[in-house]
């Protein structure tokens, strides 16, 4: 007849003879928590003379054997292993869950790496983030594209409503702050011209100042940061709460297509937003321009807009505006592509608003750069 199953139990007695823990039951694996719980309550209060007693426990596995070793460390349970009183398998037991508590539960202490070591390996993590974050917006491009190429032959396909819904949130609402940015900044590039200028006699030349800044750069730079930050990072924040909300899935669930419904319309309406929003940017540019020269250079109107007129060309603003249409992709790509990289946390929302900005920004001053190479080779 099998001798029924006694959970195990864990006694300390104190007497004349001394502190005795005494052991009975079974210490295996179905008492393992309530074991380990009584095992935590004596834990430090066992003094180093203590006798073990382990003649009364029954049957012992692997979980048992660690919560004895663990409760009276290694040293000791190695000592009770060679107890000759225990039987042959469990003494073999408690020896090797003791070297085991010895070889594996000790932290290994990672060797300090050099200085320069440390920085080589984030500089080549750096770049392999870099790297994969390319083919990702790379790969997001294209999927862009393919959406277009499949829908401007279809007009019902078309999201009209959403199209102009996001235009009015990313231009018409954008107007205002853009107009006062850039007529600050004009009125900030007069003053310092006119006052870098006037040592050489040559206030006058402030108006080409304020024009080719405006007109080749400034207009559509300024234009393209504000709506990295204002625009990319609402459309980062709406798509990646879709996703966290798992409307995305509702979305494929229904059989459409969520770059046809939530990337093309931004897009679309980026790509005319922006362009308008640059033309904005330099009449206010220019006009704040035009007040400083009259209040500082006592120009009047009428000399400021005749100088303009005479040493501008129409070459000038046609390439401050040929870079807005390829900003104004990028930014939208950006932005949605980092909505849709939401793991699904409030946390993972905010994080990738903040990379949407921060590489939109990145972008654009990189383009722009590379823009104003290709322009100076080529004399424009």
């Amino acid at each position: 007849m099998a001798t029924p199953s006694l959970p195990g139990t864990l006694t300390l007695t104190r007497d004349a003879g001394g502190e005795r823990l005494i052991l009975r039951g079974d210490w295996t694996l179905p008492y393992y928590m309530a074991l380990q719980a009584r095992a935590n309550e004596l834990a430090g209060t066992i003094a180093a003379g203590a006798a073990i007693d382990l003649h009364d426990v029954g049957a012992m596995d692997t979980a048992g054997a660690f919560v004895v070793a663990e409760l009276l460390g290694s040293q000791r349970t190695q000592a009770l292993a060679q107890d000759e009183a225990l039987p042959a398998a469990r003494r073999a037991l408690l020896k090797t869950v003791g070297d085991a508590i010895d070889t594996y539960c000790t932290g290994v202490r990672r060797p300090r790496d050099a200085g320069f070591v440390v920085m080589l390996e984030r500089i080549g993590n750096a770049v392999e983030s870099f790297w994969k974050q390319t083919l990702k917006l790379l790969g997001f491009i294209g999927i862009t594209l393919q959406g277009f190429a499949s829908t401007v032959l279809r007009p019902r396909r078309w999201r009209v409503t959403s199209l102009v819904a996001h235009l009015e949130q990313t231009g018409l609402d954008a107007v205002p702050i853009l107009a006062l940015l850039s007529f600050m900044v004009g009125a900030v590039v007069a003053f310092l011209g006119s006052t870098a200028l006037e040592a050489y006699g040559a206030s006058v030349f402030t108006v080409d100042l304020i024009g080719f800044a405006f007109l080749r750069e400034f207009g559509v730079l300024l234009t393209a940061i504000l709506l990295a930050g204002r625009t990319a990072s609402a459309f980062t924040a709406q798509i990646g709460s879709m996703k966290a909300r798992e409307e995305i899935d509702a979305i494929r669930t229904l059989g459409l297509d969520p770059v046809e419904l939530l990337v093309l319309p931004r897009v679309l309406a980026l790509l005319i937003a922006l362009p308008l929003l640059t033309f904005v940017a330099m009449i206010a540019g220019i006009v704040g321009g035009g007040m400083v020269c009259l209040a500082v250079l006592k120009m009047s109107p009428s000399m400021f807009l005749s100088m303009f007129q005479a040493d501008m060309q129409l070459r000038q603003f046609l390439v401050g505006m040929a870079k807005a249409p390829v900003f104004a992709f990028m930014i939208a790509v950006i932005g949605c592509m980092e909505g849709f990289k939401v793991s699904g946390s409030a946390q993972s929302v905010g994080e990738h608003t903040t990379s949407s900005v921060v590489q939109c920004i990145f972008v654009v001053i990189l383009l722009d750069a590379v823009a104003a190479l290709f322009y100076m080779e080529m004399g424009w």
